[in-house]
């Protein structure tokens, strides 16, 4: 389907507002300053911010969020652009390109019944791509290097979820559940012994060590490790924020018992009017 000729408008004003940003006359000298490097945090920022607004269900937030990710794509084009190494019209065609080889069942009259046929036959183009490129090749790049660049601008929780599909997938992987619950209580009485130890580095490789292996468990399971945490985090804030307003905004000097009990009935008031929502 064609872009509408609002969309090709739209798409053409932002390039213009992002190329005159950048114009060293008169443009903005926070962006004229701005590289490659100096705008990785915004592009994650802006890729997290659109994962929470998903999660929420907010199309406005969705709306918004969905720009400022689409705004740190054309500056990043708009600099490269500027330096003649590619602009956003490379980027556009690369990806189209990418797409209709690895659609054969949508372009080029190749069949696929369901999602995992279509899955199957991405795989078999990425693996005959690869057999072209001598680079490519497993003699060529381990799959530990080729992991350690594929996780390298990743979270740590979505890198440590693609390193653990990608070794059980080459073998590395536990004979059944039981094996990965053994192992997290290892790992767990190794971080208890790191911080009784008062080691704050062990503790810290420790840490890490619980949440890779937690990291497993989610991948046996099926769940999304980071869809969890963002849940818990919210539920928290809303639990917290009820905390806050039956004491006055004031918890200092409160006991542990009171702040509990007042937690405990924040728990029983959402559950309330979660169940209370769900009947209506």
């Amino acid at each position: 389907m064609a872009a509408n000729a609002d969309t090709t408008s739209a798409l053409s004003e932002l390039i213009a507002v992002v190329a005159q940003l950048r114009n060293p006359e008169g443009g903005c000298p926070w962006d004229l300053e701005q590289t490659h490097a100096s705008l990785v945090p915004y592009v994650l920022e802006e890729a997290h911010e659109v994962a929470d607004a998903i999660r929420h269900g907010d199309d406005a937030h969705l709306k918004e969020e969905l720009g400022d990710l689409l705004l740190q794509v054309v500056l990043h084009a708009q600099i490269a652009q500027e330096e003649r190494r590619f602009d956003l019209a490379q980027i556009a065609a690369s990806i189209s390109e990418k797409l209709i080889r690895r659609h054969p069942h949508v372009f080029a009259g190749a069949e696929a019944a369901d999602s995992a046929a279509v899955k199957a036959n991405w795989e078999a183009i990425k693996a005959a791509q690869k057999a072209a490129d001598p680079a490519a090749q497993p003699s060529a790049s381990p799959l530990s290097d080729r992991l350690a660049g594929k996780v390298r601008g990743q979270p740590a929780l979505a890198g440590a979820m693609t390193i653990s599909k990608k070794a059980a997938a080459a073998g590395f992987e536990w004979d059944d559940m039981a094996g990965v619950w053994e192992k997290v209580h290892e790992e767990l009485d190794e971080l208890k012994e790191a911080v009784a130890s008062g080691n704050k580095a062990h503790a810290q490789e420790e840490l890490g060590d619980v949440l890779f292996t937690l990291v497993n468990v989610a991948r046996w399971c099926g769940i999304d490790p980071e869809a969890g945490l963002a849940g818990t985090n919210h539920r928290f804030l809303d639990r917290f924020s009820r905390v806050e307003a039956a004491l006055g905004g004031n918890l200092q000097g409160r006991s542990i018992r009171e702040l509990e009990g007042l937690w405990q009935q924040a728990k029983a008031e959402i559950r309330a009017e979660n169940s209370g929502a769900a009947e209506t």
